[in-house]
């Protein structure tokens, strides 16, 4: 009976603790939208997004990646998540042919922008982006998969 007591003593004077939260390191001095880094709890769901290719090949560098981003928002919402519980992409992009094969960061930034590091939707995922030939999807010129997270409650 005492050791009934004093285990129900323990628990009700334990502390309650509350599941740590995914924590997103900004780049100093900065309003970029992504982070140095995001580290994510042990004990988090984490959900994998394989590659998503623009829903048309027209348009430029900006255009394909709205097309992306707008795709990924209904993978994610497809799984419960949305933008906010992003914590990683990687961006494969091909030259585009109108600026002489070269990169279009510029373009990508722009529509990004539109999608992460908002008014609506702070959080900001950290980032790979690189050049690559060729993608699967003729004509594509961006290409995105990404990882999301979210704290078990």
């Amino acid at each position: 009976m005492k050791t009934s007591l004093l285990l129900a003593a323990m628990l009700i004077a334990a502390p309650v603790v509350h599941a740590q939260q995914i924590k997103r390191t900004p780049i100093p001095n900065s309003n970029f939208p992504i982070s140095v880094a995001v580290s994510v709890p042990a004990g988090a769901d984490t959900v994998y997004f394989s590659g998503v290719l623009p829903e048309t090949t027209d348009g430029d560098t900006q255009a394909q990646t709205h097309s992306v981003l707008t795709r990924l928002k209904a993978a994610l919402a497809n799984e419960g998540l949305t933008f906010a519980d992003v914590v990683s992409l990687r961006v494969f992009l091909v030259g585009d042919p109108r600026l002489d094969n070269k990169l279009d960061f510029k373009g990508l930034n722009a529509s990004f922008g539109q999608f992460f590091g908002t008014a609506e939707q702070p959080n900001k995922p950290a980032r790979t982006a690189l050049q690559v030939v060729a993608l699967p999807q003729p004509g594509a010129l961006v290409e995105i998969d990404l990882i999301a997270a979210r704290v078990k409650k």
